[in-house]
């Protein structure tokens, strides 16, 4: 069989990187980058504990970049960028010992200690959360750091470009201002030589041929002159991500709904100093569980190491490649259909035809070189055998799951296992304490009795469809609005929830004999969340 040409492919692939990273292919389609590369970034904020959005934003601009790799020559590089010579604003309030980090309000990031004593300042602290995430995950890029960048001289060249065109600059920014602000507005931030705190502060006097800004000390109303270069200034931020662009050279960088004005604004500052602004999209924002948007700083969304306890990473990518122009609920609910989604998709790579694989999420998450993975029980079901069974650990689950696919174990199924010990996780933090049971009606309780006779006359051996069948006609012969209605109850009054698995798939997992005894402890009234 002669395998197909990727780019042949590429050129007519529908999954949206290949749509992004067609404009990247039109942006130098008369000549390559004088830079040698294509440069894809991705900026992170560090004022609070990284979340998933930010490993999100990495992911999709990875599936981009590599999208581009299919269709272009040109070498590529993605640049992770941490703001992180901005002042701290607020004090997050996830973090130990708040009033001690409340008296560095106004330092750089990098200047604040780690509250977490781990680290030589909070911005390293949470930089190194961030890369240890994208390092375990995988990704290849480089980390930049706003502080290095600023104090090394790697912007002073475009620094002093804007301190040129400060008049046009500030024209473009003014406009979108209120009054007040407008009277003291800056694009320049200076670090005072005093007491180190990143001033807003208006710019009395600029000397372009010396490069410097003049500002009156807030606290002593002293003259104060810094150069705008070397890390004496920081840029307020919508002039920083312009300036950003410039000097780094990026190429694309997508960003939240949000951000879409700021975008704008900053890419006519990139056209004033005589660039072309970057390809890039919005995507949609992550919403918590309440449906407002999730913040470092509150910390109300799922935090990546805790989607990493419940569920394999290969799930979180998943969950960012759908829809991202769609908003979604980023919570612990949307665990279970993304890992059993990510084994639907990979399960369906191997028999597709290799168009159509372009097309599959995993073939972006694993830059087009999926594993032959699989899992005999769904994510949804080994949660469900978990509640039952009340598991602990994952030696009762695989008693269960070794009847149930024979000659299965840890060894042979890998994949299989690690979901047992992310559903065993997910069970007890998230199922159990929200479990609650109910008692049968006297109508339930007639439907129940005919369950437990009928399953004890099931065929040896008879499969998960077999068994739903079986269900289904149990359901038929009671009066319930709708067999929706008779499920449910099976739900509530059996495993303590408003909604479960395929039940007869669960009857084949966790056994027939199993199922009847614990349909006939609901009927003599015992309390099935004891185990």
């Amino acid at each position: 069989m002669t395998v197909p040409d990727d780019r042949a492919l590429a050129i007519h692939a529908r999954a949206w990187p290949f749509e992004e990273a067609r404009r990247v292919v039109q942006r130098y389609e008369k000549a390559p980058p004088a830079k040698g590369y294509v440069l894809f970034e991705t900026g992170y904020g560090p004022s609070g504990l990284p979340h998933i959005g930010t490993f999100g934003e990495v992911a999709r601009t990875t599936w981009v970049r590599q999208a581009f790799q299919r269709l272009s020559d040109i070498p590529t590089k993605l640049f992770a960028f941490s703001d992180d010579m901005d002042g701290l604003r607020k004090v997050p309030d996830n973090v130990p010992n708040p009033k001690k980090l409340a008296e560095y309000l106004g330092q750089p990031l990098t200047s604040v200690p780690d509250p977490f004593g781990s680290n030589e300042s909070f911005g390293a602290a949470n930089n190194a959360r961030l890369r240890a995430f994208l390092d375990g995950f995988g990704f290849e890029y480089e980390f930049l750091s706003a502080t290095d960048c600023y104090r090394s001289g790697r912007f002073d060249a475009t620094l002093r470009k804007i301190l040129e065109h400060y008049d046009e600059v500030i024209n473009v920014v003014l406009p979108t201002l209120g009054p007040e602000r407008r009277a003291t507005y800056s694009p320049f931030l200076p670090v005072s030589p005093r007491n180190g705190k990143v001033l807003q502060v208006p710019i009395v006097a600029r000397d372009v041929a010396a490069g410097t800004v003049s500002y009156r000390d807030p606290d002593t109303d002293q003259l104060t002159e810094v150069p705008v270069t070397g890390g004496a200034c920081k840029l307020q931020w919508k002039c920083d991500w312009a300036m950003r662009w410039v000097a780094l050279g990026v190429d694309y960088e997508m960003s939240g709904k949000d951000l879409i004005d700021s975008v704008k604004l900053s890419s006519q500052i990139c056209r004033i100093l005589g660039a072309a602004p970057p390809e890039g999209f919005n995507y949609e924002l992550f919403l918590d569980e309440k449906g407002q948007k999730i913040s470092k700083s509150k910390g109300n969304g799922l935090a990546v190491e805790e989607w990493l306890r419940y569920a394999p990473p290969e799930s979180l990518a998943l969950y960012m490649f759908q829809s991202p122009k769609k908003a979604k609920r980023l919570f612990f609910d949307v665990i279970p259909r993304a890992v059993d989604d990510y084994l639907t998709f990979i399960e369906k790579y191997q028999a597709e035809e290799p168009a159509k694989r372009m097309e599959n999420p995993a073939w972006h998450q694993h830059d087009g070189h999926p594993p032959e993975v699989s899992s005999p029980v769904s994510f949804g079901l080994l949660l469900n055998l978990a509640s039952v069974a009340h598991a602990e650990d994952k030696g009762a689950m695989w008693g269960f799951i070794s009847r149930y696919v024979p000659n299965a174990t840890p060894a042979t199924e890998p994949f299989l296992d690690r979901l047992v010990g992310h559903a065993v996780a997910y069970y007890k933090d998230q199922i159990k304490p929200a479990k609650t049971y109910r008692q049968p009606t006297d109508m339930e309780r007639v439907a129940l009795k005919d369950l437990a006779d009928s399953l004890g006359k099931a065929p040896a051996g008879a499969d998960g469809e077999a068994l739903q069948n079986l269900v289904y006609e149990v359901g038929k012969r009671h009066a319930f609005t709708d067999l929706r209605a008779f499920f449910q109850a099976l739900y509530e009054i059996l495993l303590g929830q408003s909604q479960g698995p395929r039940f007869g798939g669960f009857v084949a997992l966790y056994g027939v004999n199993e199922t009847i005894a614990l349909v006939r402890r609901a009927l003599a009234g015992e309390d099935l969340a004891k185990g």
